[in-house]
């Protein structure tokens, strides 16, 4: 989020107009012109909310596109209902919440409003790209498999399986004396029997499981309050934003290996 800066002589200019909103121009709509605000006058009516708000942080926001108010012939900007109900929509995301910019994005193109009044959808131009993981974060198939059953499909050697249990890479979950593995669990061992070719073994696999549990912790955070809603819908909605920003955390890690892997090669 860009830090406050000192508003430049056009910034200040709408703040001194901003009272006088009503009649800052005779080609707006005179049943609209009593509703229409300034950014200046914007940011002191959201002043006791919001106390960090500022004009360069409303200004950020519209360069996001996650504004995008009206403009006089004389380029001044006016602010609708609409407009600082979204507004405080987005705020409180931040503050509540604890939403990135992209999350809040989606979900204000999903409809999200916290105000009573609507908030429309932008264009599709600017939804941002929707990312999705190859395994979903929800319940799994069901579908579980012995011990015998992972060994031969993944050609694991059971002291292989015994190591990463000993590590907490994979439980697994007794059932009448037998050790069963759920999906996911199977194509852990199904990857790391590949790396043991190499040499790698459980106790290698720390740091693969030490970064991952990072990572969720740092999701969990970003969307703890919507995850732990009863309302199902919004419960929903929250997986769904886990489940793309896992993507995007998949993605951007194998970017920064391959970047890092170059730079051994070369």
């Amino acid at each position: 989020m860009a830090t406050r800066a000192t508003p430049s002589e056009a910034e200040q200019l709408e703040v001194e107009l901003g009272a006088q909103a009503p009649a800052a121009s005779s080609e707006v709509d005179p049943s609209k012109r009593q509703k229409s605000l300034t950014i200046g006058a914007v940011c002191k009516a959201q002043a006791q909310e919001f106390p960090d708000i500022s004009i360069s942080k409303i200004r950020y926001l519209e360069d996001q596109k996650l504004l995008t108010p009206r403009r006089t012939p004389g380029g001044y900007r006016l602010y609708t209902p609409g407009d600082l109900a979204r507004l405080r929509t987005i705020l409180r995301m931040q503050r509540d919440e604890f939403l990135p910019l992209r999350v809040i994005r989606q979900e204000l193109a999903a409809g999200r409003s916290g105000d009573s009044a609507p908030v429309p959808a932008r264009s599709g131009r600017e939804t941002p790209r929707t990312w999705r993981p190859s395994v979903s974060v929800r319940e799994a198939t069901g579908a579980l498999y012995s011990i015998d059953d992972v060994l031969e499909d993944t050609k694991a050697e059971g002291k292989l399986v015994k190591e990463l249990e000993e590590y907490g890479v994979v439980k697994g979950e007794l059932r009448g004396g037998v050790r069963y593995f759920d999906e996911t669990e199977r194509e852990i061992i199904a990857a790391v029997a590949e790396l043991a070719r190499y040499g790698v073994g459980g106790r290698n696999l720390r740091v693969f499981r030490s970064s991952a549990d990072r990572e969720a912790n740092l999701l969990q955070q970003i969307l703890a309050p919507a995850l732990r809603s009863r309302n199902p819908e919004r419960r929903k909605e929250a997986v769904d934003a886990l489940e793309n920003l896992a993507a995007v955390a998949t993605h951007l890690k194998h970017l920064l290996l391959i970047r890092d892997l170059r730079k051994i090669v070369r």
